[in-house]
């Protein structure tokens, strides 16, 4: 006897489809599964014999012969052991080849019979539905993240017993309903309102989230360069639909979604120690897992200390931070994560933290200061759109009871620029001005006559880099965002040329 049950395999973000073939032929007992499976893959015959013995199902005193198609693709994990678990029991009679002709089996089985979760449900999900495949079977606490995906019925299955009822129409399973993503949690406690002074600071980290630029902030211990960041997220612009399904599929892979509430509405917050190794960044593994980096996708990844990373692990920003995605090769295949991701850092001028501080002295030498800021290449500091100096704050501003502004009120203008900015690229892959492209750069970012003057007059005096002319220029278009103009006008060149004067401070 022959039966064939749909399943789906997946290498990274890349969901693929897999047919369990099942044989079953007189002959001494056997049990094997073929199709280039990895341990958990072979391991699964044990789990999946206990699994029916537990839930009351005979195993059929045949030779049992089971392919994973197609057979030159290498699979991973768990994810089949309910595809096979079915295709078990549609040859003891169980369940039909024709019941289950549309419908796909993902979920790891457990020795009694139970349908344990797995991750990456939902990129997974996401192919059933492009297949045409009417209905998908994945584990119970999966559920709510398939349902995500419309176009196709989500059954939640607990155990092999509650399938084996549902194909015999003795308690019929009824598809799952995706529920309202919940509102959007803006971090609590941590307002702006909090940060006394530091109104330059402020007015940058707004650009910055306005724009989607990557920023620096440079300055003495205890400034407030941490607090800032850390408050971030509180005045970033709302996810698009879009958005939050790609960065739903990331976490899904990595296995850090809510099962109550799996779709990510919230931009995310990343913030690694400065201890993290290189591969915690970009991504690896075995099975190459997303790192840091492609975590934080469409949303903010902070590095304190910045000077204190690994040279290492610093450099392999470079790439990802101008392509926008990353690329893990291992010897069974390479995957491709995305890393569309604002990047803060903040760090000390120098080891001991004062240098250029106005009333304490730096106790360190020239050579210190400058092995120190070397830590940070020039072309990654070139990466940066906006360098903001964080200087001490005075006793004044931190004894006033005068009422700082709310993350709510900079989030206003930052939802606003960003309104401005989906109205601009509506039908385009490029979600803000940081991701405009050299195609459309002299289109979108017009200037008047007085900003040209300016900027060919600042160009020319200060020796910018070709990336530093589009990064100004786009940082520019931001500043003109906020105010609500359509055109870059001079006063948006000269404040966008402001928050590029740090590395010729400390760095020549």
């Amino acid at each position: 006897m022959f039966a064939k049950i749909n399943s789906l395999g997946l290498m990274g973000l890349n969901a693929f489809p897999v047919y369990v073939e099942i044989e079953a032929s007189r002959g001494i007992q056997s049990f094997d599964i073929v199709g280039l499976g990895d341990a958990a893959v072979k391991e699964s015959r044990e789990r999946i014999r206990s699994a029916l013995r537990c839930s009351d199902i005979t195993f059929p005193v045949q030779k049992i012969l089971v392919n994973l198609a197609p057979a030159d693709r290498k699979k991973f994990g768990s994810v089949h052991d309910l595809g096979i678990a079915v295709a078990l029991m549609t040859i003891v009679g169980l369940c039909s080849q024709e019941q289950n002709e549309n419908s796909a089996f993902i979920g790891e089985v457990s020795l009694n019979g139970e349908i344990r979760p797995i991750q990456g449900v939902l990129p997974m999900t996401i192919l059933a539905q492009k297949m045409g495949i009417k209905n998908i079977f994945v584990p119970a606490d999966n559920a709510r993240e398939a349902a995500v995906v419309e176009g196709i019925n989500v059954f939640g299955a607990e155990s092999l017993a509650q399938l084996v009822l549902h194909f015999s129409n003795k308690a019929v399973m009824l598809p799952v309903k995706a529920i309202p993503a919940k509102e959007e949690d803006f971090y609590g406690d941590l307002d702006f309102c909090d940060v006394k002074g530091q109104q330059s600071a402020k007015k940058a980290l707004e650009i910055a989230a306005a724009g989607g630029h990557n920023a620096l902030m440079i300055g003495p211990p205890g400034s407030g360069k941490s607090m800032l960041a850390k408050r971030m997220p509180s005045i970033l612009p709302k996810m698009t639909f879009e958005e939050s399904i790609e960065t739903t599929n990331i976490h899904s892979v990595a296995g850090a979604l809510d099962k109550e509430h799996p779709l990510v509405t919230v931009r995310p917050f990343r913030a690694p120690h400065h201890t993290v190794s290189p591969a915690g960044l970009s991504g690896g593994g075995s099975i190459p897992h997303p790192g840091e980096i492609s975590m934080a996708h469409n949303g903010l990844l902070f590095l304190d200390e910045l000077a204190e990373f690994s040279r290492i692990s610093l450099e392999i920003l470079r790439q990802p931070l101008e392509d926008r995605q990353v690329t893990i090769s291992r010897v069974s295949g390479s995957v491709t994560y995305p890393c569309s991701f604002m990047l803060i850092a903040a760090m000390n001028p120098c080891p001991c933290g004062y240098y250029g501080h106005p009333t304490k002295k730096c106790i360190c030498s020239h050579k210190q200061v400058t092995t120190y800021l070397s830590k940070v290449s020039g072309p990654l500091l070139d990466r940066f759109d906006i360098h903001v100096e964080v200087p001490p704050v005075d006793f004044s501003e931190i004894s006033s009871e005068n009422k700082e502004e709310t993350s709510e009120a900079i989030r206003e203008r930052v939802q606003k620029a960003r309104d401005i900015q989906n109205r601009r690229f509506k039908g385009t892959n490029i979600t803000c001005n940081a991701r405009i492209t050299s195609d459309i750069m002299q289109e979108v970012c017009a200037m008047t006559d007085s900003a040209k003057v300016v900027f060919e007059s600042v160009f020319e005096k200060l020796g910018l880099s070709a990336r530093a002319y589009d990064r100004i220029l786009k940082v520019a278009r931001t500043c003109a965002d906020i105010s609500g103009s359509d055109i870059i006008d001079r006063e948006h060149i000269t404040q966008a040329v402001q928050y590029r004067s740090l590395d010729r401070k400390y760095w020549q």
